[in-house]
């Protein structure tokens, strides 16, 4: 499964992400989202998974969990906005990638066995931090994670 993982778009979707989200099988949002016309414009790609984000407020951000757990293609995926609210133990709780965002800034870890994935954001630019999303490639056990920077 190709999983397209963007975060912090702050209301701002460009077009350079939704080309690299393009082909997408599941989008997955990490938060402050922004306005609910992004999660439509994404879910005209794929299907969109999110969690709100600190800056996500009003009635349309309220049906949407601070937390999801996901269980794609056997692999079980938290997603969170900051990791620093982790709240488990993700080995002892099957979870094999924990999906973050909040400080804007693209990384890729790997701690116990669980990929930690923060996509950077897709959406203003912050300080000198690079505009990036992600991809997550699923098969079968293999799991792989790429920061996509995008050229804006």
């Amino acid at each position: 499964m190709h999983i397209g993982v963007i975060s912090d778009t702050h209301g701002l979707l460009r077009p350079k992400a939704l080309e690299a989200l393009a082909g997408s099988d599941l989008i997955l949002h990490a938060g402050d989202i922004g306005t609910p016309e992004v999660l439509a414009e994404l879910g005209q790609i794929a299907p969109v998974i999110a969690v709100r984000g600190n800056v996500d407020k009003g009635p349309w951000a309220e049906a949407i969990p601070e937390r999801e757990t996901v269980n794609i293609a056997g692999v079980t995926v938290y997603i969170l906005h900051s990791i620093k609210d982790l709240d488990l133990d993700p080995k002892a709780a099957g979870i094999r990638v924990v999906i973050s965002g909040h400080s804007h800034k693209p990384a890729i870890a790997t701690s116990n066995g669980v990929v930690f994935l923060n996509p950077g954001s897709a959406g203003p630019r912050r300080f000198k931090l690079p505009i990036s999303l992600a991809r997550l490639q699923i098969e079968g056990d293999a799991v792989e994670p790429a920061l996509v920077e995008l050229q804006v």
